[in-house]
């Protein structure tokens, strides 16, 4: 059945983007890291964030209204289950991924012009730098994929493979964990920006699995050719940033550079045929529309049209989910 709205309901998604705004904020600005170890008072926060001191407290005291911070007199505190999530350090803080929903949200907030003119929205760094916007990028990666990792792998196989080739592997977050869940015997390469390859080798060294790992630095857009003789390609959250003519050129870099009888998986969100289901994956659509020249949303049939002409054999269902872990699988003949 159709929805039906009524005014109070479509007021409050309207305002909805006022409590997201200050968490935002507050992650770009480190406010909890900041109030972690004692309170403090705006006065000290603002000195310390170099900040407008009336800017600062109003802030804060929104931080305060909604629960996020505890005002206590003049001194502000984390509120109940913010520091484990969003304090530099604590050991599964989510805040890179809350700082890059914030550069997001950015960019959403100019949708109608984006609509009207087909052009991506303007990109303008904020407080942490166009380099610490890089960074919570990646580091929002390893957020999200960490948990959908072990399960998805292990759901999946992991398929056999000697050598791995993840292509924009971010922080090696798959890396890692297909080489958990296969045999000592099994390596991989790392292949992304040079500037991310710092990140991914953190990670990799942090895992202790330097020793079977090849990071390789380059651009899958701009580079002829991508490391080749590779037995296993894994493109996790990559097709969604591109146009179906982008993935064409992707898919022949990735068929070159698997050996015959090489597989590629595609982890990415698959639209059915309305691209209104899943709900995510059509409001990820517009997501893409805003931050990429050409991405978008596909379904299997655009996928499995797109691997077809670039020299795969049939595409095949690999694992269905409700948004980004859905796999899609082919094999070089």
């Amino acid at each position: 059945m159709t929805r039906h709205w009524t005014p109070d309901e479509l007021m409050e998604v309207a305002r909805g983007f006022q409590l997201p705004a200050i968490l935002t904020a507050a992650a770009e600005l480190d406010v909890f890291t900041l109030l972690v170890d004692a309170p403090k008072t705006a006065e000290q926060l603002a000195d310390t964030l170099t900040a407008d001191l009336r800017a600062t407290r109003m802030l804060l005291d929104a931080l305060a209204a909604a629960g996020l911070l505890v005002k206590n007199g003049q001194a502000y505190s984390p509120g109940p289950g913010t520091v484990d999530v969003l304090t530099a350090g604590a050991p599964q803080n989510m805040l890179a991924i809350v700082r890059h929903l914030g550069v997001c949200m950015r960019h959403w907030a100019q949708l109608a012009m984006v609509v009207k003119t087909g052009q991506r929205a303007d990109r303008k760094p904020g407080v942490r730098g166009a380099v610490g916007e890089l960074a919570a990028f990646i580091e929002a990666m390893n957020d999200v994929s960490r948990s959908a990792a072990p399960p998805l792998i292990e759901a999946i196989g992991p398929p056999p493979f000697r050598r791995l080739l993840d292509i924009g592997a971010g922080p090696a977050t798959w890396t890692i964990e297909f080489l958990r869940q296969s045999g000592p015997e099994t390596r991989a390469i790392v292949y992304d920006l040079h500037d991310v390859i710092p990140i991914a080798r953190r990670h990799v060294e942090a895992a202790g699995l330097a020793a079977r790992v090849d990071f390789v630095g380059g651009s899958f857009e701009t580079d002829r050719t991508l490391p080749g003789g590779v037995d296993l390609a894994w493109v996790s959250a990559i097709i969604h940033m591109n146009s179906r003519d982008q993935n064409r050129h992707l898919f022949g870099k990735v068929h070159a550079a698997l050996v015959p009888g090489g597989r590629i998986l595609i982890r990415d969100v698959v639209m059915d045929e309305s691209r209104t289901v899943p709900r995510d994956g059509a409001l990820f659509a517009v997501n893409m529309l805003v931050n990429t020249p050409g991405g978008g949303t596909y379904t299997f049939d655009e996928i499995a049209e797109d691997l077809a002409a670039s020299g795969f054999g049939p595409a095949e269902w690999v694992h269905q989910h409700e948004f980004m872990s859905c796999v899609v699988g082919a094999t070089k003949p």
